[in-house]
Parts: C-alpha cells; sequence; structure tokens
C-alpha cells in the first residue's frame, strides 16, 4: 500500500491564511482555531481515559460526544454535508455568534472541570483550553469584534478549490 503523498495538505489547509488569521487580533478566530485544536484533544484523551474501570470513563464518554459537538459547531459546513434533521442543525446554527458560543464553552468547560471530583486526570487539558475558548470568544464579544464564522481565509481551504484528484488521494 502506498503512502499519502504529504505535500497534498496544501491542497486543504491554506497557511497564508493561518497567517493572516495570526495577525488578525481578532479573538473569535483564535477561539475557533483553538476549539478545532480541541477536537484532537478530545478524542485521544476521551478514547484514552476511556479504559479505566472508574466513573471516570463517564467523563471520556462526554469528552468524545463533545468533540463532536465542537467540530460541528466550529465547521458548520459540517452540517450541510452531514444528514442531521432540522432540529438539530438550528440548535446548532443558534451558536453562530460569540455570546452563545461563550455559553457553549463554558458549559463544555464545567463538565469537564467536574471530572476532578472523582479523580485528577487528563481531562482538565479540555477543560483548560475550553475554558480558554471561552475567554477568547468573551474578549471578542465584550471588545464587540466581528464574528468569523466561515472557512474561507481561515486556513483552510475552501471545498471549492480542493482539485478532485487530492480528495481522491486523501480517500
Amino acid at each position: 500500500m502506498a503512502g499519502v503523498d504529504i505535500s497534498v495538505l496544501k491542497h486543504f489547509i491554506s497557511f497564508d491564511g493561518l497567517k493572516n488569521d495570526a495577525k488578525s487580533k481578532n479573538f473569535s478566530v483564535y477561539g475557533k482555531w483553538l476549539g478545532i485544536f480541541s477536537v484532537l484533544l478530545c478524542l485521544a484523551l476521551g478514547i484514552s481515559n476511556i479504559f479505566r474501570f472508574d466513573l471516570i470513563i463517564i467523563f471520556s464518554i462526554l469528552a468524545i460526544v463533545q468533540g463532536v459537538l465542537v467540530l460541528l459547531v466550529e465547521l458548520p459546513f459540517l452540517l450541510k454535508i452531514c444528514p442531521f434533521n432540522a432540529d438539530f442543525t438550528g440548535v446548532m446554527k443558534q451558536f453562530n455568534n460569540n455570546w452563545p458560543r461563550v455559553g457553549f464553552y463554558v458549559l463544555l468547560a464545567v463538565i469537564q472541570w467536574l471530572s476532578l471530583v472523582i479523580k485528577a486526570t487528563s481531562l482538565i487539558t479540555l477543560a483548560v483550553l475550553w475554558t480558554f475558548c471561552a475567554i477568547m470568544y468573551a474578549i471578542s464579544a465584550a471588545t464587540h469584534q466581528e464574528f468569523h464564522n466561515g472557512t474561507e481565509g481561515a486556513g483552510i481551504a475552501a471545498v471549492s478549490d480542493i482539485p478532485p484528484s487530492a480528495i481522491r488521494q486523501v480517500l
């Protein structure tokens, strides 16, 4: 089996967009990138802690579910691709502003902070990261910065810009 060519990543990630995001001084963009990064941690830490034989398994399962929810909130184009019912899509679209995102991330953080009641585990990382996400969105909302939800110019290439050959190579 041949390996995947690493150069195909340039079709999926716009490094110029990432650079522009870092220079933008828009805290909603920073919150978005922290949220996207947290999805990877959710899956990794959720799976690694799921093999415990105590009540932490509940928080591990919650972390995995939270990761999927964050993915759908931060990358709303997935709501169009995946077949969800209209009620679920409507609920997820309510987070298309800074203040609702603050509440969303505070709720996620509180759930994982509660895991400390049982035992200190690596799930604390998620609680800290989501606390920072909430802070980023709160700063953006408090300073009346424009909310950025699109992936254009946010370091992720538009789906229409990705050549079919790159998609086939990844699949």
